[in-house]
């Protein structure tokens, strides 16, 4: 059940912290298999897990990796963020909704080193319709919720998260976006209204894609370990063009499959030679 003080603080700030949203049990399921599986360079696969190829000072991150095991296909609909993600994301009774309220189109692990960090993006008045944020009748309708799992401490110095709260609804691009977008070397670090946002192993935080965004850079040694499952719509498709493998699709639960791939109950119409 999502409580009333998490749609008012949601809608405020734009972002939530679930607290112990994994077990101890489930981050060290996690980690062993990010462990299992052998270093890649940028644009290799294993199996159908592929390494993304972008600016080396972004760190490393494993696209599709709900495709590495079934500690990450319970992440799919784990019942510490289900509720949450489909309330914010919304459209209850719509066409959409109806054929599934959620689609997964992008799932990845990241892991950031020493001087390693992402950029600002994103923001309330960017029109693209995954970043955006709307409220109507009571009832959320967000293009997109990112929910972020921290598989170690994220405190000061390790690269944690950065947002700006309540930039979702921002009407202007914030003045020093051009100094700190996404770019070789770039971190949210100096930008005005920009908060980090400490995490424990296993605490999650959701966040709205609208919300202006990145992190600040890893000055600890170490690495940031995290998980990224970013949630809308079933009019939502592939970010980067990525399939699930027909062996995903094959065991995944019902309730998996149907957010996984959420168009296989559509019914078929036939075409006009049909």
């Amino acid at each position: 059940m999502v409580s009333k003080l998490e749609e008012y603080m949601f809608d405020l700030n734009g972002y939530l912290v679930v607290e112990k949203a994994l077990s101890p049990v489930e981050v060290a399921e996690l980690n062993e298999s990010l462990e299992a599986i052998p270093a890649l360079e940028p644009g290799e696969w294993y199996g159908y897990v592929h390494r993304e190829k972008f600016e080396a000072s972004r760190g490393v991150a494993w696209q599709q990796i709900y495709e590495a095991g079934e500690p990450f296909e319970r992440l799919i609909d784990h019942p510490s963020w289900l509720e949450r993600v489909t309330r914010f994301v919304g459209g209850e009774g719509t066409f959409d909704y109806n054929h599934g309220p959620l689609f997964i189109d992008e799932n990845f692990a990241t892991f950031r080193s020493p001087g390693q960090a992402i950029g600002l993006h994103a923001g309330g008045y960017d029109a693209s319709k995954k970043q955006q944020y709307r409220v109507q009748n009571g009832m959320f309708m967000c293009g997109q919720i990112n929910v972020l799992i921290a598989l170690n401490d994220i405190g000061p110095g390790d690269g944690a998260t950065m947002v700006i709260p309540g930039s979702h609804k921002s009407n202007f691009p914030h003045p020093q976006f051009a100094e700190h977008v996404i770019a070789e070397g770039a971190s949210v670090e100096g930008t005005a209204g920009a908060i980090e946002v400490p995490m424990k192993a296993g605490d999650a935080i959701l966040f709205v894609d609208a919300i202006a965004h990145g992190s600040a850079k890893r000055s600890n040694p170490g690495q940031r370990r995290f998980i990224v499952y970013r949630y809308g719509s079933t009019w939502n498709f592939f970010r980067w063009g990525y399939r699930p493998s027909p062996e995903l699709l094959a065991r995944l639960t019902p309730r998996r499959r149907a957010i996984v791939w959420p168009w296989q109950e559509w019914p078929r119409v036939p075409n006009r030679k049909g």
